[in-house]
């Protein structure tokens, strides 16, 4: 005989599927009536107006007015109010924490930087980000939820990072412990690569692919790969870790217990040591952040000084190798390059692709193309965001009580 409780649960579950299958088709597609959504989506008229109803009702889905629906009838358009609900994203980099608001559609509506990090203020950073939280809370009611990326790799079984080359402290903190309590709203955690690909594969408005990888340059190297629209994950959240793959079987010691990982020679820590033993090249450069020495340093190159353009095409040189492995492992469409590294411009994207081309399978090469990240903020830092939005989408009762 079976048991009713499983057959209620297995009923709500599917409910709970199609919510989030009406949810995420509206907020990818736009306006579209319910006959469209039905087709689109396989589901009955019937079910669909029950479903769409409920959503109404708690305000995530609007009418929009008249629009032409199939076989030119008139019908009334649906849309998700992106406008009506916020989330927080924010974005650890070892050094650098930053928080932002967003809406559903990814547009920033503010941003707070915490002071520098060090491994002697991780505790009151952490002190501090729940106080700007909470702060944010108080000031908008909008907000349904947290987003947090952190340097990987990220350990989601036990909700901290495995290693964090050039800032070992984070590794003793647990983030789901620290502030999964502390806030009126929910919090989710990402390794900020792949957060940085939800946020291209969301918000960037120029993408039309199903497959792409986000190459994160910051102070660390990162890779989020969306495969079918999907995030490939790994076993314990730790897939896709090219920074650690090592390019120098002699080369520089890594704090990961490796020698010749790629991100120490090209992520912004590594930019910086150049830079310092650059001697003049930059003032002061060795009280600099990373991301004030590189960006100081993509600024010098792109006014001209052969010295700074030295520099960039040496750590393009090594990035590019990455994307070698990225385009013989997964064959994306898209290579998108974000984070302190997208601040390089042509100069570091040039030197780039002319290594691929000879590196590259012409086949593949051809197949797939290398571009800087275009979104109006930190890719990092709005996929923080995006990790909320996707828990949005995805689980709609979680934030609603929709019977």
């Amino acid at each position: 005989m079976s048991n009713p409780n499983n057959a209620a649960t297995s009923i709500a579950s599917v409910s709970e599927t199609n919510r989030s299958r009406i949810m995420n088709h509206l907020y990818r597609n736009g306006v579209s009536s319910r006959a469209q959504i039905a087709k689109a989506l396989g589901l009955t008229p019937a079910a669909i107006t029950k479903i769409t109803a409920r959503l109404i009702d708690a305000g995530v889905v609007k009418e929009t007015g008249d629009m032409e629906g199939i076989k030119n009838r008139r019908s009334i358009g649906l849309a998700l109010d992106s406008e009506a609900f916020h989330v927080i994203g924010v974005k650890f980099a070892r050094s650098l924490v930053q928080i932002g608001v967003f809406d559903l559609s990814g547009k920033p509506l503010a941003f707070r930087e915490m002071p520098k990090v060090t491994e002697d203020t991780i505790d009151a950073t952490i002190e501090s980000i729940r106080r700007t939280i909470n702060d944010l809370l108080a000031e908008d009611e909008a907000i349904v939820a947290v987003g947090m990326a952190v340097p990987g790799p990220y350990l989601k079984d036990l909700g901290r990072t495995a290693v964090v080359s050039s800032m070992q402290g984070w590794r003793r903190v647990n983030f789901p412990e620290e502030f999964g309590s502390a806030f009126r709203v929910p919090v989710f955690v990402e390794q900020d690569a792949r957060a940085g690909a939800l946020a291209q594969y969301l918000f960037d408005p120029g993408n039309a692919s199903d497959n792409l990888a986000y190459y994160l340059i910051g102070e660390g190297i990162g890779l989020g790969i969306i495969e079918q629209g999907r995030i490939i994950d790994g076993s314990r959240g730790v897939a896709t870790e090219i920074g650690h793959v090592s390019i120098d079987l002699d080369g520089r010691p890594c704090d990961c217990g490796n020698v010749g990982c790629l991100e120490r020679y090209c992520a912004a820590p590594a930019i910086h040591e150049m830079v310092v033993g650059a001697g003049d090249l930059i003032e002061n450069a060795s009280s600099l952040t990373h991301a004030q020495a590189c960006r100081a340093l993509f600024a010098k190159a792109n006014g001209g000084d052969e010295r700074a353009r030295g520099i960039v095409r040496a750590a393009a040189r090594y990035l590019a190798f990455g994307c070698v492995t990225i385009i013989n492992m997964f064959n994306p469409e898209r290579i998108i390059i974000g984070d302190i590294g997208a601040d390089a411009g042509p100069l570091l994207l040039d030197e780039i692709q002319r290594v691929v081309d000879r590196h590259v399978i012409p086949e593949l090469n051809e197949a797939t193309t290398i571009s800087l990240s275009e979104l109006p903020s930190d890719a990092a830092l709005g996929g923080a965001a995006a990790v909320a939005i996707v828990q949005f989408l995805e689980h709609p009762s979680m934030f609603f009580d929709l019977g």
